[in-house]
């Protein structure tokens, strides 16, 4: 990907980690560097130019087309929420000019693109400016234009997801079932780190440490097979296709013991261990309740956020994981990449063939069936794109290998916005049951926001179905219920200002319109 944009991202990194080290302050929206610049970084080819020394890797199976157009993505959805912070400084420097609210609304549209509450300006001469709900108001301003802009993205790319969903039912899968961990450095996992784009057939829910709701599942995978049926969609019930379930565990290989998964302790065993207890109690549940447990497939990826790299846990013929059993996607990155593209991608199915024959302690009973060794072999070619894309972009790892998420997204989440530390998913119903993954974001905003004076973001999210009536009606009482209850569990943030909720509701399909509700 040796585009101009890319390099243009990787130049602007530099230069915002320069900046950090000099002693700026942080700016909030929880990017650790320092003051990020509105305007685009004024450069000239030769100094887009990567030096000899610094020449990117290259991978012939790796996608640069795509990877810079997930760059320019990122630069313009990041872009949107770095803008926010200089501006309102420079709009605090101005606000007791006669003439401040006219210039300020003129500077918001030139830098951000939008205007800020009339009255918030006008009255700021008595008490200044209300920094903190405008922030809020950015903030989400921002999330709102990155929605329309991923769901825009969808439908030009239907072609792609067309493709997706046919590999899909080729590899012999009529559904795909993904649980990744809250964690906000996942939250591009489908569209960057295996490049998997959202299909009718997908579904995704992230949880604090991978621990999925296995109930929720198998009621998922009812759901699923009655429609199949009844409908024969998207296959029918005696076509031989399998559910899929996929557990997403992950780590840091900068800072294990700190920068791993808060929920385990950044301990990457308990992890693994714990993702591969949720899917075999889901796979037992099915086999008990129903019977038919050899429809269902099981399989358990880890990701290194340091530099999206994955490891991939390798069925064997009994469909059974194993903690020990699996490759390393940065080693045979390394290993295929002066191969040919035909060479690499033999490579990667013998890869597949030697991790089925592993002893020891990652012993299994023979290799997968051949559509999950297609699956596995496809997935890892896709991560080949997003190694090269950290490369590029960012100079083989992340410089916010912590937290850095923007808000916290509570209820069904914004399946369309997929983007790394984008957001801390809350996944939950009712605020019982969900309280340990909404105290675990509040305490990383905590950190990246309150103790800077800058309010936590939450934008509270749910989806209806607007063929069954009423949906709609009761998904916004439940939006509200689940609102009162937030502010009445962080009572002293709500009191402070420091806790600010957006409200909004959207149909099932991806890529219906996003509807705001009153705040």
């Amino acid at each position: 990907m040796n585009t101009r944009n890319a390099h243009a991202l990787r130049l602007r990194s530099a230069q915002r980690s320069r900046a950090h080290a000099q002693g700026a302050a942080p700016y909030g929206l929880g990017t650790p560097a320092a003051t990020m610049q509105t305007r685009p970084v004024e450069t000239n080819d030769a100094a887009l130019k990567p030096r000899a020394s610094d020449q990117p890797r290259r991978h012939p199976l790796a996608d640069r087309n795509t990877n810079a157009r997930l760059a320019h993505c990122e630069d313009a959805v990041k872009g949107r929420f770095e803008a926010i912070v200089p501006t309102l400084r420079k709009l605090s420097s101005l606000q007791h000019l006669e003439d401040f609210p006219a210039r300020a609304q003129a500077i918001a549209r030139d830098e951000l693109g939008y205007t800020l509450p009339e009255e918030t300006l006008t009255d700021s001469w008595v008490a200044g400016m209300d920094m903190k709900a405008l922030y809020a108001h950015c903030a989400f301003k921002a999330l709102t234009a990155s929605v329309d802009q991923f769901a825009r993205d969808i439908k030009e790319q239907r072609e792609v997801v067309q493709d997706t969903r046919n590999f899909f039912l080729d590899c012999g899968y009529h559904a795909v079932n993904v649980s990744a961990c809250a964690d906000g450095r996942l939250k591009g996992l489908s569209r960057y780190i295996l490049r998997l784009p959202l299909t009718s057939l997908t579904r995704n829910k992230a949880y604090r440490g991978t621990l999925f709701d296995v109930e929720s599942d198998v009621r998922d995978w009812v759901s699923t097979e009655l429609r199949r049926f009844r409908e024969g969609v998207p296959t029918t019930a005696d076509a031989g296709t399998r559910y899929l379930k996929i557990a997403v565990y992950h780590g840091s290989s900068s800072d294990p013991c700190h920068q791993g998964c808060a929920a385990h302790g950044s301990n990457e065993h308990k992890a693994v261990e714990a993702a591969l207890e949720r899917l075999n109690q889901f796979r037992q549940a099915i086999q008990n309740s129903f019977c038919c447990g050899a429809s269902t497939d099981i399989l358990m990826i880890g990701v290194d956020t340091d530099n999206d790299t994955i490891k991939i846990h390798v069925p064997d013929a009994k469909g059974d994981l194993s903690a020990h059993r699996y490759i390393d996607n940065a080693k045979l990155y390394a290993d295929t990449a002066g191969l040919s593209t035909d060479g690499a991608r033999a490579a990667v199915y013998e890869t597949i063939r030697k991790a089925s024959a592993t002893t020891g302690w990652g012993a299994g009973q023979g290799e997968p069936h051949d559509g999950m060794r297609r699956l596995i072999a496809n997935l890892l070619i896709n991560n080949f794109s997003q190694i090269e894309y950290v490369a590029d972009v960012y100079g083989d790892r992340y410089p916010d290998v912590g937290h850095a998420e923007r808000f916290i997204s509570v209820g069904d989440g914004f399946e369309e916005v997929q983007m790394r530390n984008i957001a801390y998913y809350a996944h939950l119903s009712t605020l019982e049951e969900g309280a340990p993954d909404m105290d675990v974001g509040i305490k990383i905003f905590k950190g990246l926001n309150v103790k800077h004076g800058l309010p936590v973001p939450i934008a509270i999210h749910y989806r209806y179905d607007a063929r069954v009536p009423g949906a709609r009606e009761r998904v916004v009482d439940k939006t509200y219920r689940v609102r009162d209850a937030i502010l009445a569990r962080y009572p002293d943030l709500a009191a402070q200002g420091l806790l600010i909720c957006h409200l909004s509701v959207q149909d099932l399909p991806t890529g219906s319109a996003m509807e705001e509700l009153e705040s």
